[in-house]
């Protein structure tokens, strides 16, 4: 087990100094609230949180805590549900969040350089007043921050389309775990000038470098998007309709699917009626089109509504005004929070070649059946993307925390594996998933990226248990 050093009266006056007195806090308030994201219900409490406003301040804290052995973890929104926030060696955590800029939006070039804690929504709000577009749209996007979207190259539903963060990212400014500054790339749409550092950085999860900007290639805003919302009788027809929307040769912006009782109680959650559930209807898939041309739009959706005849689908249900596109996309986003809230929880992030879909839910309801639990699927289908909410139901405390649990969640991986998809599209490694990373990677694969950890933090002072573990 590794040794780190707790946070002595010397080290505490070094750091108020690099921050100021109003910006560090080890107050009960302050500890137990930046312990805790959106995992389960994991807490684990900090020494000590900082809010630094600048780079330099960074810098200085990070040769601080090398020089004396503190383990950092830096902070976004805390969104997150793997656990990659959570300082489980205590020491610091680093708030991001008077990061909090929007510098530049280059109209010119499409691009904008902005700092790490601006909201997601409020950026994509911000660059869409001038016409442009920033696609990543996590489900969190009201709250989370652009540099936790970088650090686990967060995803959401338009990126069926459009890609993840990680396509967006064309430069970023980093302090690294020894506290220097440096720029991983270049502000172009193309480099091949050296290693490719700015990927290596997008979904590192904060344990190679803290990101203190963020330059970020826009599109121009597709003026018209239609919305439509198709119940099936079969959730295994729902999967398999996914693969033949692209086999046909259409690329929705957004198709999600919803399994019957993530629709049922998020409706119920935040208190909808635009969704009549009838009995036989075990899914639903959003499917939306979007574009510069409206009669374009409408013939392929009228296209991708005769494509789902094919299956044994209730009446499709025509989002026939922004009000009721807002409310189908305030139920799909809020589905995380509705089955949260409706019954004890763990969610996994699988993901597989869309045309796998049938495979992998079958795959997951059978693993659900042999150890005794519910699961609820929802999420991305278009790009392969779904979440598995695993209800513990009547699983004892020691069944639900214990290798049974774990024995069922390596069974679910194992099946990803199998059909060509890996244990996480989208919400990172993390804490929770560590321990299955063996299932994916081989052996050496698994050496290397500990090794590229050990070449940028020697001491594995920054972010330290996340991913790989104590010793990574």
């Amino acid at each position: 087990m590794q040794q780190y050093s707790k946070i002595t009266p010397g080290i505490f006056t070094a750091l108020q100094q690099i921050v100021g007195e109003g910006y560090i806090f080890t107050d009960t308030e302050h500890l137990a609230g930046y312990g805790h994201d959106e995992t389960e219900q994991l807490v684990f409490l900090p020494e000590v949180v900082l809010k630094p406003r600048t780079a330099p301040e960074i810098s200085a804290i990070m040769k601080l805590a090398n020089e004396h052995m503190v383990p950092v973890t830096p902070r976004g929104a805390g969104t997150g549900l793997s656990g990659g926030a959570l300082p489980v060696h205590g020491g610091i955590i680093l708030s991001m969040e008077r990061f909090n800029e929007i510098l530049a939006i280059d109209e010119r070039n499409l691009q904008a350089t902005v700092e790490p804690g601006v909201i997601n929504e409020i950026f994509k709000n911000a660059v869409a007043e001038k016409g442009l577009f920033y696609p990543p749209d996590p489900a969190s996007k009201g709250s989370c921050f652009l540099g936790g979207n970088v650090a686990e190259s967060s995803g959401g539903p338009k990126c069926v389309k459009y890609g993840t963060t990680k396509d967006y990212i064309l430069n970023l400014e980093v302090v690294l775990p020894t506290g220097e500054i440096i720029y991983t790339g270049a502000n172009t749409l193309k480099n091949s000038t050296g290693y490719n550092l700015t990927q290596l950085m997008v979904g590192s999860e904060g344990t190679l470098g803290i990101v203190t900007k963020i330059i970020v290639k826009l599109l121009p805003h597709p003026k018209y998007d239609l919305l439509m919302l198709v119940p099936f009788r079969s959730l295994d027809e729902a999967c398999a309709a996914v693969s033949e929307v692209f086999r046909s040769g259409f690329t929705p912006s957004a198709l999600e699917l919803m399994e019957r009782d993530a629709l049922d109680w998020v409706s119920r959650y935040v208190q909808s009626n635009v969704v009549k559930l009838e009995d036989d209807i075990e899914a639903h898939l959003l499917i939306e089109v979007d574009g510069n041309d409206p009669e374009v739009l409408m013939k392929e959706m009228e296209a991708i509504a005769g494509l789902m005849t094919r299956y044994n689908i209730a009446d499709v249900l025509f989002a026939d005004s922004a009000a009721q596109k807002n409310e189908l996309w305030r139920l799909r986003r809020g589905i995380n929070e509705a089955v949260k809230n409706n019954a004890v929880s763990k969610e996994q992030d699988t993901v597989v070649p869309r045309a796998e879909l049938p495979q992998l839910v079958k795959g997951v309801k059978r693993v659900g059946k042999k150890y005794g639990f519910k699961t609820v699927c929802y999420g991305h289908a278009g790009d392969g993307n779904l979440h598995i909410r695993l209800i513990r139901g009547d699983l004892t405390e020691e069944q639900w925390e214990g290798d049974h649990i774990k024995g069922a969640i390596a069974e679910i991986f194992t099946i990803c594996k199998e059909l060509g998809g890996t244990i996480s599209g989208e919400h990172g490694i993390g804490l929770v998933q560590q321990e299955y990373m063996g299932i994916v990677f081989s052996e050496k694969a698994l050496e290397l990226q500990r090794s590229i950890k050990h070449v940028f933090d020697p001491k594995n002072i920054l972010n330290p248990g996340k991913m790989f573990g104590v010793g990574a």
